[in-house]
C-alpha cells in the first residue's frame, strides 16, 4: 500500500483545504498523513474523520509571504521562514515512512522541496491553483514554474485549466477534479420550485476576498431590471480581510440591497437551497469552482464565470449559464435574463444536479491513488530499484 504524505500551509477552511479534506477521506488503498504548518478548524476536521493528521508549528506566519506589496528583502524572509519549515516536515516524513510527499499549494511547494529532499522521496504538486502571472506576478511565477519542474517527479491539477498553466514538460501529470460526495452528507428533500421573478433568491458562496468578485456582484445586481428579494452573501474571512466584509456590508447598504452576510458556514447547501439561482463571478479565471459543482448538485440555476475551471463544469444553456470574467454589463445582462425566466431557471436547475454528479470523489480519489503508484513505479525504475 502507498504512503502518501500531503502537505499543506493552511488549516483554515478554503477551498484547497475542503478539497484536500474530502479527497484524503475518500483514498482507501493509500495511507495518508496530513501535515499542517498551522492549528486551525481543517485539523479537528480530519482528526475527527481519523484521518493521521500532524501540526509542524515553526513560529512562522506562512500568511507573510504574499505577492502584492512584497518587497525583496521581506520574500527573502517569508521564503527562508517557509524552508525551514520544509526541513522540520522532511523530519516527519522519515517518521511517517511516507513514500511520496504531495505539495498542496505553492507555499506548500517550497517547503516540500526542501522535505521530501531531506527524508529521499519523491515531491509531487498538486496545484489548486493557476500558475499564472494574473495570480502570482511574473518573477515569482517563474521561480514556481522553474522550482516545480526542477523539484516535482509529477503534478495534479484540479482542471484542465490549471494544467495548461503548470510545467509538466516531460513530466507525468493528471487532472483529478475536486469532487463532492453526495453520499456522506446529510439527505435534502425536495427542493422548493423556482420562484417568480419579484421573489428570486441570489446566492453567491465564496470566501470574501475581492478577487471573489463581490463587489461586482452587488454593482450588477443593483444595475438589475428587477432586483431580486433576497442576496446571500456566504463566505467567511480568514487572512486578513475582514477590512473588506466591512466594505462589502456598507456597500450594501448603500446601494439598498437586501443582502445577508452569513459568515463562514460548514455546510452553504441549506442556503443554496433557499436561493433559486447560485452566482459565481469571479474577476479572473477560476482554477476549478467547487462551489459551482454544489450549487448544481443542490439544483440552483447556475450563473458562473470563465475562463477557468467552471467553463469545464457548466454546460452552456444546458445545465447553467456562462459569463465573461469581469464583465458587469455582461453579469448584470444574464441575471436579467435568468430572473424575468423562470422556465429557463427550471430547466437549468432540473439539469444541473445530473451534470454535478460526474465530478465524484471517489473517482478522484481513485484518480490520485493511481497516479501516485505510477509515479513510484517510475522512480523505481529510474533508480534501479
Amino acid at each position: 500500500m502507498t504512503r502518501a504524505l500531503f502537505l499543506a500551509h493552511t488549516a483554515a477552511p478554503s477551498g484547497a483545504e475542503i478539497a484536500l479534506h474530502r479527497l484524503v477521506r475518500a483514498m482507501d488503498k493509500t495511507e495518508v498523513t496530513v501535515v499542517f504548518t498551522e492549528t486551525g478548524p481543517m485539523v479537528d476536521k480530519l482528526r475527527a474523520d481519523g484521518i493521521d493528521t500532524v501540526v509542524v508549528d515553526g513560529a512562522f506566519d506562512s500568511r507573510s509571504v504574499t505577492i502584492e506589496g512584497m518587497s525583496v528583502r521581506r520574500m527573502i524572509g517569508g521564503v527562508t521562514g517557509l524552508l525551514r519549515l520544509g526541513w522540520a516536515v522532511g523530519a516527519v516524513v522519515r517518521e511517517s515512512g511516507a513514500d511520496v510527499v504531495v505539495a498542496e499549494s505553492s507555499k506548500a511547494l517550497l517547503m516540500g522541496t526542501i522535505a521530501a529532499r531531506r527524508a529521499g522521496v519523491p515531491l509531487v504538486w498538486h496545484s489548486h491553483d493557476r500558475i499564472s502571472r494574473e495570480y502570482f506576478g511574473t518573477l515569482f511565477t517563474s521561480v514556481l514554474h522553474v522550482l516545480g519542474w526542477t523539484a516535482c517527479r509529477g503534478f495534479i491539477a484540479n482542471s484542465t485549466s490549471t494544467l495548461a498553466s503548470l510545467p509538466t514538460w516531460r513530466r507525468p501529470a493528471v487532472v483529478a477534479y475536486p469532487g463532492v460526495d453526495g453520499s456522506a452528507d446529510r439527505p435534502v428533500g425536495a427542493r422548493p420550485e423556482q420562484s417568480a421573478p419579484a421573489d428570486t433568491v441570489l446566492c453567491l458562496v465564496a470566501r470574501l476576498t475581492p478577487w471573489k468578485g463581490h463587489v461586482l456582484f452587488l454593482e450588477a445586481v443593483a444595475a438589475m431590471t428587477t432586483r431580486p428579494a433576497h442576496v446571500f452573501l456566504v463566505g467567511g474571512t480568514f487572512f486578513g480581510e475582514e477590512p473588506y466584509r466591512a466594505e462589502l456590508e456598507a456597500m450594501a447598504a448603500e446601494l439598498e440591497l437586501p443582502v445577508t452576510f452569513t459568515g463562514h458556514v460548514d455546510d452553504p447547501r441549506d442556503y443554496m437551497r433557499m436561493s433559486d439561482v447560485l452566482v459565481h463571478c469571479t474577476l479572473t479565471a477560476e482554477p476549478f469552482g467547487q462551489v459551482v459543482v454544489e450549487g448544481m448538485l443542490a439544483g440552483c440555476a447556475v450563473v458562473a464565470s470563465r475562463p477557468g475551471g467552471p467553463a469545464e463544469i457548466v454546460e452552456h444553456g444546458v445545465n447553467g449559464m456562462l459569463v465573461d470574467s469581469g464583465d458587469r454589463a455582461g453579469l448584470t445582462a444574464m441575471l436579467d435574463r435568468v430572473v424575468a425566466d423562470r422556465d429557463l431557471r427550471t430547466r437549468l436547475s432540473a439539469a444541473a444536479p445530473a451534470r454535478a454528479a460526474h465530478f465524484d470523489i471517489e473517482e478522484s480519489a481513485r484518480t490520485v491513488e493511481s497516479f501516485l503508484e505510477d509515479v513510484l513505479d517510475t522512480v523505481s525504475v529510474r533508480h534501479g530499484r
